[in-house]
């Protein structure tokens, strides 16, 4: 049974889609899988309904020979940047190989032994969520051992949208590879394919196949059934992502070790604030959040109307320009992180010149078109621009 949500296109018109994702569409891409060597890049979020994707292949007698497992895990539980090690999944006695820590690129004897590999991740759309580099390394390393590439598409909840800076070259890290925008406007199987069709680090040669979503276009908004991390639990926290992991390269706090990250703002100089709250440890989400302890000052932004993210979809520096301005230690406000999650030393400088809102996303502009250029050649779904018209 696919998936059925509510869905508001770009001109207002509220309509009832059943958005299925590639993985349901077994019909596509099990047979392909009989009598292989399978690998599966899966996390919690894998599902074919209420069922594990690996659960589901096993039930089919595919031979799952490996699992591989982001950042925070096969089972979603570890916190954001927590070093895993390689384990066994304890339901079906599988191994798992963590592409998480030191061992961010599979190596080739945990690899070249695979007929295909099987990946399946729930992206949020944004440049620094690092399902996209995992794709990208899985992508390099089959190319390098002739082993084939199956992506099972799934909706991008950011897709109806572009912005952000581009990032440079000599600011590529796992939170950035690519000289894309923050926000990038596709769904990770569109990802894979301009990857791989660019060349982008050393993926040329992969055999490459994407499961697309069926009944999905860029300019439908996609309510994630399962929250994609322990951080982002849910759609406001999805939605304010790309505005708020700014402060992620600063000493304010986005509610890591609250009931409410990447909802809330805050800071214990930050005097203008009316709302309150206390990072604590929470295992599974944040063990040692900044500001541990301590009581911050700033703002809730839990309660923000969804159709109002929705309706005018970007990046929001006003937050970002509004805390650098009213905190007193501006020498220590930005850590070296910053850069790295901006993509670039710009942003940092413009922000610290006093560029308005709208100056800093003018210096945006010609690259984004720039890459929109790139882009449209890998769309699979209709644009949120409607530029192309595709099946």
């Amino acid at each position: 049974m696919s998936f059925l949500l509510s869905v508001s296109s770009l001109f207002g018109q509220l309509v009832q889609l059943p958005i299925i994702p590639g993985a349901e569409r077994t019909e596509l891409y099990v047979p392909s899988l009989k009598n292989k060597k399978v690998g599966v890049v899966a996390n919690h979020a894998s599902l074919i309904n209420e069922t594990h994707l690996v659960d589901s292949l096993i039930k089919r007698e595919i031979n799952i020979v490996r699992i591989f497992s982001p950042e925070h895990g096969f089972r979603g539980k570890a916190d954001a940047g927590e070093h895993l090690n390689n384990e066994v999944d304890r339901k079906t006695g599988i191994p798992i190989i963590s592409l998480y820590g030191e061992n961010k690129e599979a190596r080739k004897e945990q690899i070249a032994d695979l007929d295909v590999v099987v990946f399946d991740l729930q992206d949020v759309g944004v440049r620094f969520y690092t399902y996209i580099s995992t794709l990208t390394y899985i992508l390099k390393a089959c190319s390098e051992n002739n082993v084939d590439v199956v992506v099972l598409d799934r909706p991008n909840p950011n897709g109806h949208y572009i912005d952000g800076p581009v990032l440079e070259s000599r600011f590529t890290t796992f939170v950035g590879l690519h000289p894309v925008p923050v926000v990038y406007g596709m769904s990770i199987g569109e990802y894979a394919q301009m990857v791989v069709g660019e060349k982008w680090n050393g993926t040329g040669n992969c055999h490459l196949r994407v499961i697309p979503v069926k009944n999905y276009e860029h300019s439908l908004f996609y309510s994630l059934p399962v929250k994609p991390s322990p951080n982002l639990p849910n759609m406001t926290s999805v939605y304010l992502y790309p505005s708020l992991c700014f402060f992620e390269g600063t000493v304010v706090s986005i509610g890591r070790g609250t009931d409410k990250p990447f909802q809330i703002i805050g800071h214990p100089d930050y005097v203008s604030g009316s709302y309150q709250f206390v990072p604590e440890s929470k295992p599974g989400m944040s063990s040692n959040p900044k500001l541990m302890g301590r009581t911050c000052s700033g703002i809730d932004l839990s309660n923000r109307n969804i159709d109002s993210l929705l309706k005018y979809p970007r990046i929001e520096l006003s937050y970002l320009l509004d805390f650098y301005q009213k905190l007193p230690n501006k020498k220590e406000f930005f850590t070296n992180y910053f850069n790295l999650l901006a993509g670039n030393a710009t942003l940092k400088q413009q922000i610290i010149e006093g560029l308005s809102e709208n100056e800093i996303r003018n210096s945006w502009a010609f690259e984004i078109e720039k890459f929109k250029k790139i882009r449209e050649k890998y769309l699979l779904y209709r644009d949120f621009e409607s530029r192309i018209d595709l099946k």
